[in-house]
């Protein structure tokens, strides 16, 4: 997430002080990831030093306001006209954990699975009940735009459909486990009891520069 971003956005519209940056910021996400306003002005005394905002003088309640320069502008106008860059993805803890326990004789992976899956669908069910509780509350002003209740019913769409597809991702990761286990207990028992061979010709380890796919690409050199 970037708050750097956000927070010249918010700027674009006008100068602002510290915590009405952090309040509009939580307005506009519906406090999907809250900010301290520790956090903003750290992020705000980085885009100064970057030549991105500037100090603004004070409001008549004595608050420092800042505003955003024309570089801000640039960089702001680059972020928007960029795709948010898929090549190196976030790490995931759900991933990482299922990876982890999937190499843990002392862990029933689809115990875990169920478990999240469960979690899942009711963070999903929470998500949608408030997507309906802002849908109802914009009826109520038929052609009025208000920017933060399009936004927040844009993020709450986001967030219905990645828990959608995290559920049918667990239940994909439930059904391979189910093909494969078998296939994992009969490798055992067929495993030569001597010490572990080297790779037969058909099998040397190939260059993970070389692998096709989303793991080739993510393991190539940047150029």
């Amino acid at each position: 997430m970037s708050i750097r971003h956000g927070l010249l956005a918010l700027l674009e519209r006008g100068p602002r002080y510290g915590y009405q940056l952090r309040t509009e910021f939580e307005s506009r996400t519906g406090s999907t990831w809250p900010l301290n306003v520790g956090q903003v002005y750290t992020t705000v005394a980085r885009l100064e030093r970057d030549g991105l905002v500037v100090p603004a003088g004070e409001d008549e309640g004595g608050h420092a306001l800042y505003a955003i320069t024309e570089d801000g502008r640039d960089e702001l106008k680059q972020w928007f006209a960029t795709p948010v860059d898929r090549a190196n993805p976030p790490r995931n803890e759900l991933a990482i954990k299922l990876a982890m326990a999937v190499g843990s004789p002392e862990v029933d992976v689809r115990s875990v699975i169920q478990a999240q899956r469960a979690h899942t669908i009711r963070a999903m069910q929470d998500y949608t009940r408030l997507k309906g509780q802002a849908l109802h509350a914009a009826s109520r002003r038929p052609g009025v735009f208000d920017p933060d209740d399009v936004a927040w019913q844009l993020v709450l769409d986001q967030l219905i459909f990645q828990a959608e597809a995290e559920a049918r991702w667990l239940d994909h990761c439930e059904t391979r486990l189910v093909r494969l286990a078998p296939q994992a207990v009969a490798d055992s028992q067929s495993a030569p009891a001597s010490g572990p061979a080297g790779p037969a010709d058909g099998d040397k380890k190939r260059d993970p520069a070389q692998d096709g796919g989303l793991r080739g690409a993510l393991r190539r050199p940047r150029r």
